[in-house]
């Protein structure tokens, strides 16, 4: 009997080494938000991003499509591109807005048709989209957040891989079961855990899970009740934004006619960061690439993020 139990894991261990591998996943490639008014979010961000790039599909041009988990249609009007190739996005829902305004986060893979062949394998459901792009695959996370992964173009890594001024470095949303997501961004997708911290020493309310190929990363919102409000759900559903220096990056906000709010602070992982919020309270967060100051409550244990990475 016990050589009949070897064999057997001997052949499921055989079986999980057979199955397709993963291919690379590097980095965020787009992170995409309702907005409840797309003029007013407009003339947010044409101060928060560079002027000349605020848009490049505009409500001129609407493209409409609906989100499969909520069956929540939208408009597609705003597409911001950054200096690294990746973009920020905003959509009109044509319905009452969900209470979380955070749509989707896209990754950027090497290979999709590879990685659709990995998750069928370790069955995580793909979503069946019409018209969907070659390039282009969506899943939904054990706490119900949309997560896609796009193969990129030349052009998007010609970006990428030119200095950039700022780039989308991690995004952030709530989280309840952190054993469920664990299993499927650690376990399934192979991401690796870079940080962890809290208000307090011995608490987490922050969990920072870095893609495995690169260095951005999403970060659990942990603690958060389940009837947090609209304003609550705007600061832990964010976007963050990497930059070099924080107090030039706030001159440059103000020249651009942004109207300050909060001040630049060191956070508990110890980087310098600014938080703007647009028309809808979703939070916008600048943040230094490195830290300053020694972390609290955990040591980083993956590589930095910078301008060019």
């Amino acid at each position: 009997m016990f050589g009949a139990l070897i064999s057997l894991i001997f052949c499921v261990s055989a079986a999980a080494q057979d199955g397709p591998a993963r291919p690379r996943i590097l980095g965020i490639a787009s992170v995409h938000f309702y907005s409840t008014d797309i003029q007013a979010a407009r003339s947010f961000y044409s101060k928060v991003l560079h002027p000349e790039r605020t848009c490049f599909w505009c409500e001129e041009i609407p493209i409409q499509g609906v989100n499969l988990e909520t069956q929540q249609p939208f408009v597609l009007p705003l597409v911001m591109p950054l200096s690294s190739g990746q973009h920020l996005t905003l959509s009109k829902p044509l319905k009452a807005p969900p209470r979380n305004l955070l749509y989707e986060i896209v990754f950027a893979t090497e290979n999709v048709q590879a990685l659709k062949k990995y998750l069928l394998a370790n069955k995580i459901h793909i979503e069946k989209i019409e018209g969907t792009r070659d390039n282009y695959c969506a899943v939904i996370d054990p706490e119900g957040h949309r997560i896609a992964f796009t193969q990129p173009t030349q052009s998007m890594l010609a970006a990428s891989s030119s200095s950039a001024d700022m780039r989308i470095i991690h995004a952030g949303f709530v989280v309840h079961n952190r054993a469920a997501e664990d299993h499927f961004y650690k376990e399934i997708l192979g991401f690796r855990p870079y940080w962890h911290g809290g208000m307090k020493d011995d608490k987490d309310d922050w969990v920072a899970m870095q893609v495995p190929d690169g260095t951005d990363w999403v970060e659990y919102m942990l603690n958060i009740p389940p009837d947090a409000n609209h304003h609550t759900l705007g600061v832990m559903n964010h976007v963050a934004i990497g930059v070099e220096e924080i107090l030039v990056a706030k001159e440059q906000l103000i020249k651009n006619g942004w109207r300050p709010g909060e001040e630049p602070q060191i956070g508990r992982d110890g980087k310098w960061q600014l938080n703007l919020y647009d028309p809808d309270d979703t939070r916008i967060e600048f943040m230094e690439f490195t830290p300053k100051e020694k972390p609290c409550c955990s040591e980083f244990t993956g590589p930095q993020p910078g301008p060019n990475q």
